[in-house]
């Protein structure tokens, strides 16, 4: 009979954590359904040679990055675009962005992506997580960043496959 108020409390807590830490997995399940589906539009708008899309999906520095080598090598070939004209002309999925991303895409088979891998989710946390993609023919997966800005997760491409210089 004395724990009978310990029990009570025991119960009440679990009546009212529970509907929080619902609440909480609920949140985490959609939050991962925007992350997947990022990350799965990015792989198809480049399938579709959709250039405009494309860069819809990468995150600013992966932007930022993709701009700098661009006019870097623009430079070295006798072209001189600025790097807001080579930003806007991503953004439109003008010339330069159709030029770049043929080339990218002449060497990458967006399909091994979406058709020959499994995807998991790794960790999520904050405005980070992480996508694990593990091609059929491959032992060692491709741990995928995304990074959420302005509130839309973002695929940090260059982030997750350039080398650093």
């Amino acid at each position: 009979m004395k724990n009978i108020p310990y029990l009570f409390l025991i119960i009440c807590l679990l009546v009212f954590i529970h509907p929080i830490h619902a609440h909480s997995s609920e949140n985490l399940e959609k939050e991962i359904d925007n992350i997947l589906s990022s990350a799965e539009s990015l792989f198809k708008a480049m399938k579709d040679n959709d250039h405009k899309a494309i860069w819809l999906y990468l995150t600013s520095k992966s932007k930022k990055m993709i701009v700098e080598d661009t006019y870097k090598s623009a430079i070295k070939s006798g072209v001189e675009y600025t790097r807001e004209q080579i930003n806007v002309d991503f953004s439109i999925g003008g010339l330069i962005a159709k030029s770049y991303w043929k080339g990218f895409l002449s060497t990458f088979n967006p399909d091994i992506v979406l058709e020959h891998s499994t995807w998991e989710m790794g960790l999520v946390e904050g405005n980070r997580s992480e996508v694990i993609i593990t091609y059929k023919k491959s032992e060692k997966p491709a741990i995928l960043k995304m990074f959420k800005e302005d509130g839309v997760w973002k695929v940090g491409f260059t982030e997750t496959f350039w080398t650093r210089k």
